[in-house]
């Protein structure tokens, strides 16, 4: 079950992330849902890394919104480059 509400607010946060950040997008529902599980990982470790978090615990909503957006600005600037 722990899989499935991953899958779901990683979707949820990966949408929303889309949808803040202008530009055109990458992808569809599984790179949306990468995109939200990735942000939110990464949140959380910044967020570890600053302080803000301890080992263990869960990252918010929010951040993992923020990680998201970060990831999808870098991807593009990667991507960007090459084109």
């Amino acid at each position: 079950m722990t899989f499935l509400w991953t899958l779901l607010i990683g979707l949820i946060v990966g949408v929303i992330a889309k949808a803040v950040t202008p530009g055109k997008d990458p992808g569809g529902c599984l790179v949306t849902i990468l995109l939200g599980i990735v942000g939110a990982s990464v949140a959380g470790y910044l967020g570890r890394s600053a302080g803000w978090y301890t080992e263990g615990q869960p990252v918010g909503f929010l951040a993992s919104v923020l990680g998201a957006v970060l990831v999808l600005l870098v991807y593009r600037m990667i991507t960007g480059r090459r084109a």
